[in-house]
Order: structure tokens, then sequence, then C-alpha cells
């Protein structure tokens, strides 16, 4: 399980697990046992996270977020129980911190001088590949 930098606290209390039979490998296995795990976290009624942090991953989430506020997260992987639980407990703060991680704005720069005659001269160059195209009047 791989833990994240970004303020994120440990949520691991308000996880919810749901098992059930995997469509993935394992074979006879597959019919016998639940092994894939789906966690479901409920971001509105979290008590760990605070109001601004709530509000960023459901605005940043919000395709991965059902309507009553429940992300959910499903692992089928692996063919045992654990070891999916794992993953997608991993998934889940990876895409948390993805979530939380601030946006760094983007300072406007000029464009420089040598960028600008480059563009120029290439302009210049299309021009006259299109101009010799043209029909020669006589």
């Amino acid at each position: 399980m791989t833990k994240p930098n970004f303020n994120v606290p440990d949520l691991s209390a308000e996880f919810q697990y749901l098992t059930s039979r995997s469509s993935g490998p394992g074979g006879q296995n597959v019919n016998k046992v639940n092994s894939k795990v789906e966690l479901r976290f409920d971001v509105q009624n979290s008590a760990l996270l605070s109001d601004e942090q709530k509000k960023v991953i459901l605005t940043k989430l919000s395709s991965k977020i059902s309507a009553e506020g429940i992300l959910s997260i499903v692992s089928q992987r692996d063919r045992s129980q654990l070891s999916n639980k794992e993953d997608a407990v991993s998934k889940f703060y990876l895409l948390i911190s993805k979530a939380l991680k601030p946006v760094k704005h983007r300072k406007s720069t000029r464009p420089t001088k040598g960028s600008i005659e480059k563009r120029l001269t290439g302009k210049r160059i299309k021009a006259r590949i299109k101009q010799n195209r043209s029909k020669i009047d006589d």
C-alpha cells in the first residue's frame, strides 16, 4: 500500500469493502471464491477530510463518484482477495493524492526572438512553395 504525500490523512477507517466473484484469472477458482474487491468510500460524509478537500475530490473525480457521493474502486486483477484488497487501497490513495495535488499555475511568457524569426522564415518558405505551384502567365 502506497501512502500519499499530499496532506491526505489515513482514511482506511472509513473504507467499506464488498466482495464478489471475479471475472478475472483463476480457472475453477473463479467459480468458488469471492476474489473481486470493491472499495467504497463516502466522500460527502467523511469525518477525516476537510470541506475544501471534499469539494476538490467531488469536482475532480465526479466521473468516478456516484450520485450519493460514494467513490467506488474495483480490483479483480489477482486470484487472491487480499491482494485485490491491497490493490484497491493503493489505487484509491493514488487517485486521491492526484486529485488533491495542487495545480501548478502557468506563468505566461512571451515567445523568444529566435522562435518568432524561425516561425516567420518557415511561413515565407511555405509561401514561396505555394507561389511556385501557380500557373505562369506569358
